[in-house]
């Protein structure tokens, strides 16, 4: 187990070198400059307030207006609101016209600033519903997938790891003697395995050792038009997650990796 200590070892140091804090004495904001990648390639960046005992997290309206940017447009009643909702809700953020807003203190600061990026990589993703592209979310198609193969999963599943952090994985399915939680992945980008490796190495160990089960991971990957750099799957293979590319999701060895025993 050295080696995946090592892996996450490697990925907290990632996390710090590649963070910057920049404050604005005037308006007492300040900015954090994320290692992830956002829409159009360029760094994620939030911001901070302190008021009193609380603070205030804000994307400054950016991950809304950039969706409309690319012909996502999030305020009108629908689909894609009705998807952008149930993001927001699960990670408990709010939203004040385009700004997505998130109120905090400092004991659970760590836990709100990593659902608050988490909010924004997911409302991302939310770009492939543009006219040019798909009218569906890849984690809306693997759902019905798992159910017309009558496969039992609960959605939008949240553990917490040995850090003490929370993660939300998109599905979970429980044996009675395993385990199996699943990530979906529409684009299979660095930034997104990366905090995918990250949070698998963090849970299994903890979850392990309150449900007295063996938990493995399944990654499933929408490779239809998407080149998957095979670098990608080996980093998947380093830390014994399974993977299931979406043209190979029917045969017999995918399905294996979703069948729970006992």
């Amino acid at each position: 187990m050295n080696w995946t200590k090592n892996l996450v070892d490697e990925y907290y140091d990632w996390l710090k070198t590649k963070t910057f804090v920049n404050a604005d004495e005037k308006t007492g904001w300040i900015s954090i400059k994320t290692p992830f990648i956002g829409l159009f390639n360029d760094i994620i960046e939030i911001y901070v307030q302190k008021k009193g005992n609380k603070i205030i997290l804000s994307d400054n309206g950016e991950t809304y207006n950039n969706l409309e940017l690319v012909g996502v447009t999030l305020k009108r009643a629908g689909e894609r609101k009705n998807l952008a909702d149930r993001i927001l809700l699960n990670y408990g953020i709010g939203s004040f016209q385009n700004e997505l807003i998130l109120e905090t203190t400092e004991k659970l600061f760590s836990q709100k600033k990593h659902n608050f990026i988490s909010a924004i990589l997911e409302l991302n993703d939310l770009s492939v519903l543009s006219k040019s592209t798909v009218t569906s979310v890849f984690k809306e198609d693997v759902n019905s997938y798992l159910k017309f193969n009558k496969i039992i999963a609960t959605p939008d599943y949240i553990a917490k790891g040995s850090t003490g952090l929370e993660f939300m994985f998109d599905f979970q399915i429980a044996g009675m003697s395993n385990e199996i939680i699943i990530k979906t992945f529409n684009s299979l980008q660095q930034n997104y395995l990366s905090a995918f490796l990250f949070s698998w190495g963090d849970i299994k160990v903890a979850r392990e050792k309150v449900s007295q089960k063996t938990v493995s991971a399944v990654a499933i990957i929408n490779n239809i038009g998407n080149s998957i750099k095979p670098e990608y799957l080996e980093a998947l293979d380093s830390v014994n997650a399974n993977y299931i590319l979406w043209d190979e999701r029917n045969n017999d060895k995918s399905l294996s990796y979703l069948k729970p025993t006992g």
